[in-house]
């Protein structure tokens, strides 16, 4: 007699039970209903604000290898991730998974040595949660740094992208840090990202690299986040080749998302760490270990564009500051003088 055939759920749909599928359902709705609204984020930016002197208007998110910058921060006040509510954990190599303020050229700033990915198990609201912290702690330019593989064939490891756009693949299938229930407090429920990338800020990186000598190494291009943890197939690579795409990476694109919906104005870099092998023959393979070591050798060159960037920035700041404030001294005459 011929073995039986296991029988077909009698609620089953393509292969999954309609209970699977309303229990998946369940979850999905649990982790958007589960997203911190405006109190929490409050609640994280103000024990920060509490333990701490400074008051900046400039943060910084370093990518994997990049965290060496936060020591050249002076004044500082630290901050592990896992003493800040409602913060995650960062869970990867080369991000130390901590919050630290203090002055960089004299500046006031933020910055976040670590980030988290979607990878780690997070979803993207909660990857890019420490933005709107940020900016209840009074931020208003943001610098995001990344290392990414070289897709572009012209681009050298080692070698600066200036982000001047990005491909969102996560948004492609549904998936965005702005999923889910909007605070009009930070932002609007739809959300123009053109220009998402501050022109100003990407001339005066520029500025910044030509003076420093190391203009031959910039580029401005277009990166990718995808999924990760996995690096990409050499068909994967040949198809975002053909979108246009110059760097490939895991991370960034949440935080400007969200830095965007915040209005804050957003300046990002990719160090390209390693090249994208896009050759069935090439015997070569991507590995964190080659992205962190590039990182390290290209620290210094990083670490002084980024103050050069803070310094640039911080003047630029005070000035739109002391416009404000003029422009809000003649109103007030006015709304006296029409009193009388």
């Amino acid at each position: 007699m011929a073995p039986s055939l296991p029988q077909r759920p009698v609620n089953g749909v393509n292969g999954f039970t309609r209970n699977g599928l309303k229990n998946g359902t369940k979850k999905l709705a649990s982790e958007i209903m589960q997203q911190y609204g405006y109190e929490e984020i409050e609640q994280s930016a103000n024990y920060i604000l509490s333990l701490t002197k400074h008051r900046p208007a400039i943060g910084i998110i370093c990518g994997s290898g990049l965290g060496g910058l936060a020591e050249l921060l002076e004044e500082k006040d630290a901050f592990p991730y896992e003493d800040i509510p409602h913060f995650p954990v960062s869970t990867v190599a080369g991000h130390a998974g901590r919050m630290v303020t203090g002055l960089l050229a004299g500046v006031p700033v933020i910055c976040m040595q670590g980030r988290f990915h979607c990878y780690e198990g997070y979803a993207l609201w909660k990857c890019a949660m420490p933005v709107r912290v940020m900016k209840l702690v009074g931020v208003s330019h943001l610098i995001v740094t990344n290392a990414a593989g070289g897709l572009n064939p012209s681009y050298n490891i080692g070698d600066i992208m200036i982000l001047k756009d990005h491909i969102n693949m996560q948004g492609f299938a549904g998936d965005s840090p702005l999923k889910g229930h909007n605070d009009e407090r930070f932002g609007p429920r739809f959300l123009a990202l053109n220009n998402s990338y501050d022109m100003r800020l990407r001339q005066m990186a520029m500025e910044c690299a030509k003076e420093m000598g190391i203009a031959p190494h910039i580029h401005e291009g277009v990166y990718v986040m995808l999924g990760g943890p996995t690096y990409e197939t050499v068909a994967e690579l040949r198809l975002l080749r053909m979108l246009g795409i110059d760097a490939v990476g895991m991370s960034t694109v949440p935080e400007v998302i969200v830095a965007r919906h915040c209005e804050m104005k957003v300046f990002a870099f990719s160090l390209i760490t390693n090249e994208c092998i896009t050759e069935y023959e090439s015997t070569k393979e991507a590995n964190h270990a080659e992205v962190i070591e590039t990182a390290n050798e290209r620290q210094n060159d990083l670490n002084h564009l980024v103050t050069r960037m803070v310094a640039s920035m911080g003047q630029d700041i005070e000035s739109i500051a002391s416009i404000n404030q003029n422009k809000n001294g003649v109103e007030s005459q006015d709304d006296t003088s029409n009193l009388h």
